[in-house]
């Protein structure tokens, strides 16, 4: 029997490399002789860089950047075995998780941090940079991100600009004037589930700027500087992206790397399912486990379960699934394509204790499990 075990992280708790390794080990103590390939996946968000590094044989980085206040900070990011790929998470130099409540402010933060993290991977020769851009504290539409690039935003005296998001609205000219490194040589792909343009009412700042410190002043002067950016990028250049999907995304870096890297788009799991060639590997499998730490209404719209769910529906593979929490009735995961969920968090177990004893937990659940219900699945 050929198990696959592709879970997201329990997050707060496990990677997804960790929970599949947990799965594995509980299985083979009560059944040695299952055949199981272990495929850690993400939907784009944290922990995407790691799971495409471990898949691709790579090697993790990390290197002293930025964060969104211009102070040092030690980010991590990956390149594949070959060399040839970088994987990249905003989240690690330009992320919110950097700041504490009282320090969010996106008219003062930045995404250069972001660049450097980019510029870094190219010059160590990659080929290719897939970047990841959920989780940020910033609302300056890659202005900070193409600065450390070599870009240069410059006012009606044409006079540098701070790449933060206040500067944003005295942008008056944009040019290249560092040009140690060839960014067309480098294709660049954004995995990205924000579907927002740049500016308006469901922009950028309207939308994500309260949750990242903006006052309602805040947005309005954000969704002008945002505005400007797009229309000298317009008036200049020609380049019209602001209204596509996802150029709102993480502050507008979506935007940003539209037009500063020509990158492509692409939904954060169908990105990751491609680079692991899940659809192969469920095409010779027997049985999915996957599991992430809350199965809930985010799951029906379209998480790594129900993608992983939809590539097996296709295959006619059964796919179960562990959790940390269970707030999805039967029908839901029905709805889903899950056969069974199971819940490792006892009802009566805080959450807090429950997320540090998880590696236990999940450990009890799969071999319970596997002793009651793995049976059912062998074909043979």
């Amino acid at each position: 029997m050929r198990v696959l075990i592709a879970p997201d992280k329990f997050k707060g708790s496990l990677t997804a490399t960790e929970v599949a390794c947990c799965v594995k080990k509980a299985l083979l103590a009560y059944q040695p002789m299952l055949e199981t390939t272990l495929r850690p996946v993400a939907d784009g968000g944290e922990g995407t860089a790691e799971v495409l590094t471990t898949a691709t044989n790579g090697k993790l980085w990390t290197v002293r950047v930025n964060d969104p206040l211009f102070r040092p900070v030690n980010a991590t990011y990956g390149i594949s075995g070959d060399g040839e790929t970088a994987f990249v998470e905003m989240a690690q130099a330009s992320g919110l998780n950097l700041l504490k409540s009282e320090e969010r402010n996106p008219l003062l933060a930045t995404t250069f941090g972001t660049g450097e993290l980019i510029k870094d991977a190219i010059l160590r020769g990659v080929r290719e940079v897939v970047l990841c851009i959920g989780g940020s504290a910033t609302t300056d539409a890659g202005m900070g991100m193409a600065a450390a690039l070599g870009y240069e935003f410059l006012d009606k005296k044409n006079a540098p600009l701070h790449p933060v998001g206040q500067s944003m609205r005295y942008v008056n000219r944009i040019r290249r004037a560092s040009l140690d490194i060839d960014l067309r040589s480098v294709r660049f792909r954004v995995a990205c589930d924000v579907e927002n343009p740049l500016f308006g009412p469901n922009g950028a700042a309207s939308i994500y700027g309260p949750q990242k410190g903006a006052t309602t002043k805040m947005v309005k002067e954000l969704d002008k500087g945002l505005q400007t950016i797009a229309n000298v990028l317009k008036r200049d250049f020609g380049i019209d992206e602001a209204d596509k999907p996802g150029s709102g995304a993480a502050g507008g870096l979506g935007y940003g790397a539209r037009v500063f890297l020509k990158a492509t788009f692409q939904n954060g799991f169908d990105l990751v399912s491609d680079m692991l060639d899940m659809a192969g590997e469920i095409g010779r499998t027997d049985l999915i486990i996957t599991g992430e730490g809350s199965l809930d209404m985010q799951t029906l719209e379209g998480k790594v379960i129900a993608g992983l769910a939809r590539l097996a529906k296709s295959h006619q593979v059964p796919v179960i699934a562990f959790c940390g929490r269970l707030a999805l009735n039967q029908g839901q995961l029905q709805q889903v394509g899950l056969q069974e969920a199971i819940p490792i968090t006892p009802v009566s177990m805080a959450l807090s204790e429950a997320m540090i004893q998880a590696p236990v937990l999940l450990d009890l659940a799969t071999h319970e499990w596997a002793i009651n219900r793995l049976g059912q699945y062998d074909k043979k």
